[in-house]
């Protein structure tokens, strides 16, 4: 009832003070007007209106029944009376009322239509902003804090507070409007998968009337954007964790099973090699002798590679390779690393195309030979007996170096393109030799100075690894930048 009796809000005294003084106003109006009566209906119509916009449909009815009365007593021969002696006048005042409830009928549900709408508006804006809050990706602090902020002015609040338990720390956020004065204190519980697990508290300021339904209901429906926002960043959390925990796993896995190959493989051959010169019963001449120890020598160099590898991830994994710049010459750390690997590129042809125009820039040498060495290794793994490797050393955007190390190899699909930087990633195409870690340093490295690596597809059919070095900034000669 009271929704019909204060559609705009209002409290009731005032309404019932308006809807009873509409037409006693209306009736000191009327009486200097001519002709009288015809003046007065007009002018009691609009109080009408104006009891209904204030009271509702009740207000509306209850002007409308005492603006006929006052018609009828002040301007309807005879007057003074609530008799009436003329039939014309007593249709004339059924009329009148009838209209009068028509009219304050209507202007009631059309105020209360308006008011509805623009509840609903404000619903809408309000629940629409807490959503893109919950989509936008904060942190769950600043959320809940934009949250607690938001609902101070469409509730009329002095401070609004959240407070949530469960969660690996106690979540808390509020927001107080400066110099409003405490008042009416509502609390609205969070919940999720049926579990109350918080609270949202309220606190109206002094003087505002109660909270009405709706509203109530509006601040329920806040209460619930706020709880899913809180279990969405602890579901996010979870699943981060978990994902933690199986990249962990994965690289643990990974990890056992390069050791138990990679390192074992050239420690048995070291072993062999090396018992076979021991024994004391077995006759070796000079280049027996010779070809174990470079047995020996080589399978040393790969067991030494493996475990730098696995102690670059390890420093790549933790943020720690930093490379240490100064002015380099790309295209002459290819030709060292050329030179120096020639002894295990003896399966393939190397041929290198080298501008005159590279530019030097600014990066650590050391690195770029190991990310050079990666490479090489790479390609000439998957090569052919006797097929091409080409490095293409150019200037890219003026001050940076573009490096293309091709080969003629089987080709990396597509989709396995970006796999292939992952660490330990080996494609299962009988080329399984690798540790699955060079192309993985090589990336960080290359991230680390800036710049980016993909692979690309040959026109021969075999991969192309580009990668692609800025400038770069001195901060410093020798000191990681």
């Amino acid at each position: 009832m009271r929704a019909w009796f204060r559609p705009n809000g209002r409290s009731p005294v005032v309404a019932s003070l308006v809807v009873a003084l509409a037409p006693a106003v209306a009736t000191i109006v009327a009486f200097p007007l001519t002709p009288p009566a015809a003046a007065a209906a007009s002018v009691y119509f609009l109080a009408v209106v104006i009891a209904a916009w204030a009271g509702g449909v009740v207000g509306g009815v209850v002007a409308a029944v005492l603006s006929a009365t006052a018609l009828n007593f002040f301007f309807t021969p005879p007057e003074h009376t609530l008799r009436v002696e003329r039939a014309q006048d007593l249709v004339a005042l059924v009329v009148f009322l009838l209209v009068a409830l028509i009219v304050g009928s209507v202007v009631a549900r059309a105020l209360a239509d308006r008011a509805r709408a623009t509840q609903r508006e404000r619903e809408t804006r309000l629940l629409n902003y807490f959503a893109t809050k919950l989509l936008s990706g904060e942190p769950i602090q600043r959320v809940l804090d934009d949250f607690a902020a938001a609902m101070l002015e469409p509730f009329s609040l002095s401070s609004c507070a959240i407070h949530a338990e469960g969660q690996p720390q106690p979540l808390e956020a509020a927001a107080t409007r400066p110099g409003a004065p405490a008042g009416e204190r509502i609390e609205v519980p969070l919940v999720a998968a049926g579990s109350p697990f918080g609270t949202l508290v309220a606190v109206r300021r002094a003087g505002e009337p109660p909270l009405p339904e709706i509203d109530a209901r509006l601040l329920e429906a806040c209460a619930r954007q706020a709880a899913i926002a809180i279990e969405g960043a602890r579901l996010s959390e979870e699943a981060e964790v978990s994902r933690l925990d199986a990249e962990a796993n994965q690289l643990r896995a990974a990890l056992f099973s390069s050791v138990s190959h990679d390192l074992r493989t050239p420690l048995a051959s070291i072993k062999a090699s090396v018992t076979s010169l021991l024994d004391t019963a077995a006759a070796h001449d000079a280049e027996q002798q010779r070809e174990l120890l470079q047995t020996v020598l080589e399978e040393t160099d790969r067991l030494n590679r493996v475990v730098g590898n696995i102690l670059d991830l390890a420093k790549a994994r933790a943020g720690a390779m930093a490379p240490a710049k100064e002015p380099t010459a790309v295209d002459e750390i290819v030709e060292s690393v050329v030179h120096r690997m020639a002894g295990r590129l003896t399966n393939v042809r190397v041929r290198t195309a080298l501008r005159d125009d590279v530019p030097e820039i600014q990066a650590d040498p050391l690195q770029l030979d190991q990310v050079i060495t990666n490479l090489l290794e790479n390609a000439a793994r998957f090569s052919p007996p006797g097929g091409e490797v080409l490095i293409a050393v150019a200037p890219w955007h003026g001050d940076g170096v573009q490096v293309r190390v091709a080969d003629e190899g089987p080709g990396v699909p597509p989709e396995e393109r970006e796999r292939v930087f992952e660490p330990f990633y080996r494609r299962d195409d009988g080329h399984r030799t690798g540790s699955g870690l060079g192309l993985a340093i090589a990336r960080a490295i290359v991230l680390a100075h800036g710049g980016r690596i993909w692979i690309e597809g040959t026109p021969l059919g075999g991969a192309a690894v580009v990668l692609e070095l800025p400038p770069g900034q001195l901060s410093g000669a020798g000191t990681p930048s």
